[in-house]
């Protein structure tokens, strides 16, 4: 089994939203169609980066370092084409 961490970026407002799942396709149907609280208020979203892990642990820290200072400075230079491509991103 393979543990997802994921980003979403919200059309409406241009908020991130960083998490993990066992079933990215079911989570982000969640995510679309308003059952997630954390983004119920921010839709549409956007699924603009993820990447799979082996274990649960892996992804938990994964999560939580993409939500840090350094993470998100990755993230910025992971993504930096999407960034160019989308200014509101």
């Amino acid at each position: 089994m393979y543990y997802y961490v994921y980003i979403l970026f919200s059309l409406k407002d241009n908020f991130f939203y960083t998490g993990y799942t066992s079933n990215l396709k079911n989570r982000i149907k969640e995510h679309e169609a308003g059952k997630v609280f954390s983004t119920k208020n921010r839709l549409p979203v956007a699924l603009i980066y993820f990447e799979g892990c082996l274990t649960q642990q892996d992804a938990t820290r994964r999560e939580k370092y993409l939500k840090s200072g350094n993470g998100k400075i990755f993230l910025k230079n992971r993504l930096k084409e999407y960034f160019k491509n989308n200014p509101t991103g």
